[in-house]
């Protein structure tokens, strides 16, 4: 079996910035296991599996050692490789199947826009892992579908921000901040996941997911520019509408060849 692959840096324009995710084109489903392992190989945040249905592409992620139930940067490269290989035109929507029900993604330009649901969040005393993490260093902590969303003083915390692997080993967290006033963007975030694999992400969009109805609350909008400051840094542009997050970016390829199994 021959299985075409590329890896692209999403939420970017520039090689080596956003994050990585590997794609690979399907015309059958592997098991699990070989799934597990071609994703282990990768050894990326994220690796996506695409497979042409009747209408549209089955589409699931995995990290270096599970299956993920939604993933915003896999799919926007997922959506990226379509397009630039010729495999859908254009100028045509796609739906992608997934754990998460159907997701769309659209084209204009260079730009990417996905439709993702919103995730929303209630206030949440920390577990004591955290607690020991953050101390009284907070402004805010809400509990999101599966992740702990903490809130520091500013955008420039979330970038200082010091991370123990040991502290946050059995919980996914996402750090956000307002951005500085005379910054381009509204709020700073990072995201820790290191019970799936994923000491850092370098671009989440599933935080953002969860992030869009926090902020929205706090800053009275629905419509931001968010910057995730990890070591390679990322920008979305993020839309809440209703129960909807529409989160839009660029792609690169900086890798493509075929996996021999």
């Amino acid at each position: 079996m021959q299985i075409p692959f590329f890896q692209v840096d999403a939420f970017t324009n520039q090689p080596f910035k956003g994050n990585p995710a590997a794609v690979c084109l399907l015309e059958s489903m592997p098991d699990d296991q070989q799934l597990q392992h071609i994703a282990a190989e990768n050894n990326l945040a994220e690796t996506a599996f695409i497979l042409p249905l009747a209408a549209g592409y089955q589409l699931r992620w995995f990290t270096p050692v599970a299956e993920v139930s939604l993933c915003g940067h896999a799919t926007l490269a997922s959506a990226h490789v379509l397009w630039e290989s010729g495999r859908v035109p254009a100028a045509a929507p796609i739906t992608f199947h997934t754990l998460s029900g159907p997701l769309t993604a659209i084209r204009q330009d260079s730009r990417i826009t996905l439709n993702f649901p919103a995730r929303g969040n209630e206030p949440v005393v920390l577990p004591a892992n955290l607690q020991q993490l953050f101390g009284n260093d907070y402004v805010h902590a809400a509990y999101s579908f599966d992740r702990y969303i903490v809130e520091l003083s500013s955008g420039e915390a979330v970038a200082a921000f010091k991370p123990d692997r040991e502290l946050l080993g059995d919980v996914l967290c996402v750090v956000t901040g307002k951005a500085a006033p005379d910054s381009a963007y509204d709020f700073v975030s990072r995201f820790f996941a290191v019970p799936i694999g994923v000491d850092e992400d370098p671009v989440t969009g599933s935080a953002h997911c969860s992030l869009a109805p926090y902020w929205a609350e706090r800053l009275q909008k629905n419509n931001f520019l968010a910057y995730q400051a990890s070591a390679r840094g990322g920008e979305l542009q993020v839309v809440l509408d209703n129960e909807r997050v529409f989160l839009s970016g660029e792609a690169v390829t900086i890798i493509n060849g075929t996996f021999h199994l």
